[in-house]
C-alpha cells in the first residue's frame, strides 16, 4: 500500500485554477493538500522575500512532494519558480520535499512523447535531464492510483538521487516569451514524459 502524501500543488493561479480544484477532487484522501490557495496570501504588496517565508513556513515545511501542474503558462511565473526553489532547498526548518510536473490537457507538448524544456519551469527543467534525475514530468491522467504512485516515486527519489540543482537565481518578476517556445535558456533537448 502507498503512503498517502502531504503534498504542494504549485500551479498558475490565475489560469489553471479549474485542473488544480480537479487534481484535488480527483486525489481525495489519498493527499493532504497544503497548497497556497486563492487568498492565503493576502498582502502580496510585501516585500518578496516576506512572501517566500509565508509561503515555506505556512504551507512548505510540512510537505513531502511538489507537484507543478504544468498549463500553458506556468513556465513563466515567479511564484511557481520561488515555489520549486524553497522545495527544494534543505534546511532543519524544511526537510527537502520530492518533485514532479503533470503537464495539463492544454499544455503545448500534452499529445507528443517528449515534452519542450522551454515551456516548464526552469528550476523544474533543470532538475529533469540527468541519468537518474531528482524530478520527472508526466502527462495528465485521471487515474488517482498512477498520480499515488508518481508522488510516492518522488517522495522516495528526494534522497536517493544527487542533490537537486538549485543553483539559478529567483525570478525577480514574472517571465515574458512566446507560449509556443518559452524560455531559450532551459537544456536544449526534449525531454522525456515519464511513464
Amino acid at each position: 500500500m502507498v503512503k498517502r502524501h502531504s503534498v504542494f500543488i504549485s500551479y498558475h493561479h490565475e489560469k489553471d485554477e479549474a485542473c488544480k480544484a480537479r487534481f484535488v477532487r480527483l486525489m481525495g484522501d489519498d493527499i493532504i493538500d497544503r497548497s497556497v490557495n486563492l487568498g492565503d496570501i493576502i498582502d502580496d504588496s510585501e516585500p518578496d522575500e516576506a512572501v517566500l517565508q509565508q509561503i515555506r513556513e505556512d504551507h512548505l515545511s510540512l510537505v513531502s512532494v511538489t507537484i507543478v501542474l504544468l498549463g500553458r503558462d506556468t513556465w513563466r511565473r515567479k511564484y511557481v519558480d520561488w515555489e520549486i526553489g524553497a522545495s527544494l532547498r534543505d534546511t532543519n526548518a524544511n526537510p527537502r520535499g520530492g518533485l514532479l510536473g503533470i503537464l495539463l490537457p492544454g499544455h503545448p507538448s500534452y499529445r507528443n512523447p517528449t515534452y519542450n524544456p522551454h515551456l516548464i519551469p526552469k528550476r523544474l527543467a533543470d532538475n529533469c535531464f540527468a541519468d537518474n534525475p531528482f524530478a520527472r514530468v508526466y502527462k495528465w491522467t485521471d487515474n488517482a492510483l498512477t498520480v499515488k504512485q508518481w508522488i510516492h516515486t518522488a517522495f522516495l527519489r528526494r534522497k536517493r538521487t544527487p542533490d537537486p540543482d538549485i543553483s539559478r537565481l529567483p525570478f525577480a518578476r514574472n517571465q515574458r516569451g512566446n507560449c509556443s517556445y518559452g524560455c531559450q535558456s532551459c537544456p536544449a533537448s526534449g525531454g522525456i514524459i515519464s511513464s
